[in-house]
């Protein structure tokens, strides 16, 4: 089977993609490498991979691709309410006029589409956020993904994944998702400001996104037109709970808990992903897990943290043995 990959070079292509490869699937990734990112040189010399340097907006390319392909995931996003709100237009353009392009050059084509379980805004009225919950988004980003999203579902029978906020390594790493972002903050700053502190999200591992992908995929037939979430059950957080967790591992971080500052991504919601988990797929990786991941990566990512290591080991580091 043919995969395109919309934005694969980006932090969630960037692992899904090998992990496509060594399953036996043949990948093409158009990626407009808007970070100069090189993350997918590795796989240059694998004769299923195929990269094309492009622009989704591009139909005449876009077109041409789709029809080579057996299955469609578009990752080509902008990303978060901050660039969303900084360029509608923009954000517009690719999060939305993107999925009518692929659906109208992709007919009977299979597609993974990844929506943010953000569009859930802040679960107002539920006990937890299912599958059946009304979609509620409060920025730009959230509105253009379930717009999408909702021209899926009346178009296509594309499989729907809204995930919670991802977080892990990757070779295109992102240090701004919250679980990323806090623990960097640990581990550089050793403190941090928190306004909100009872805000809660659902969090899923990058791998565990990842294998999501690939069991549906492989059971497309089976679930073809459904809508998961995707995320850890256990990790239904708030800020002030996550930090905890954080502070489980590294030593001498410092957190301030302040409300003079009002934080513009308003999501608060608990999420429900037991529709997913009864289709027998189950994640991996916890957030204790993701938590010594991200600090080791961080060894390699951050120079000026090189000389606070010891042992393979950050000073303040709690060893959880």
């Amino acid at each position: 089977m043919k995969i395109l990959i919309t934005g694969g070079a980006g932090y969630l292509g960037s692992v899904l993609v090998e992990k496509l490869l060594v399953a036996g699937y043949e990948v093409i990734v158009i990626d407009k490498l808007l970070f100069n990112q090189t993350s997918l040189l590795q796989y240059t010399s694998n004769p299923n991979f195929k990269f094309i340097y492009g622009d989704v907006r591009n139909e005449i390319l876009l077109e041409k691709l789709c029809k080579e392909a057996d299955a469609i995931i578009p990752l080509a996003a902008i990303v978060g309410f901050p660039a969303c709100a900084a360029d509608p237009k923009l954000a517009k353009e690719i999060n939305f006029n993107q999925i009518v392009n692929i659906v109208k050059f992709g007919k009977g084509k299979k597609i993974l589409y990844p929506n943010t379980n953000s569009g859930y805004g802040i679960g107002e009225g539920q006990t937890e956020c299912t599958e059946e919950s009304p979609l509620n988004p409060i920025s730009v980003y959230g509105q253009t993904k379930c717009e999408a999203e909702n021209f899926l579902k009346t178009s296509t029978d594309a499989i729907i994944f809204r995930l919670a906020t991802v977080f892990g390594v990757s070779p295109r790493m992102r240090t701004d998702l919250l679980v990323n972002d806090f623990t960097y903050k640990a581990i550089t700053d050793k403190y941090i400001v928190v306004f909100e502190k009872s805000f809660r999200r659902n969090f899923i591992h990058i791998e565990d996104v990842v294998s999501a992908f690939i069991f549906m995929l492989n059971h497309y037939d089976e679930y073809r037109g459904e809508i998961f979430n995707v995320g850890l059950s256990d990790a239904n957080l708030s800020k002030q709970e996550l930090l905890e967790k954080i502070q489980a591992h590294v030593k001498d971080f410092a957190v301030v808990y302040d409300d003079y500052y009002e934080d513009p991504d308003k999501r608060d919601y608990i999420v429900s992903n037991e529709k997913i988990e009864a289709t027998g797929w189950k994640p991996e990786w916890d957030l204790d897990k993701g938590i010594k991941q991200l600090i080791q990566g961080y060894q390699m990512i951050v120079p000026k943290m090189g000389a606070e290591f010891r042992n393979g080991f950050p000073l303040g580091y709690a060893n959880q043995t």
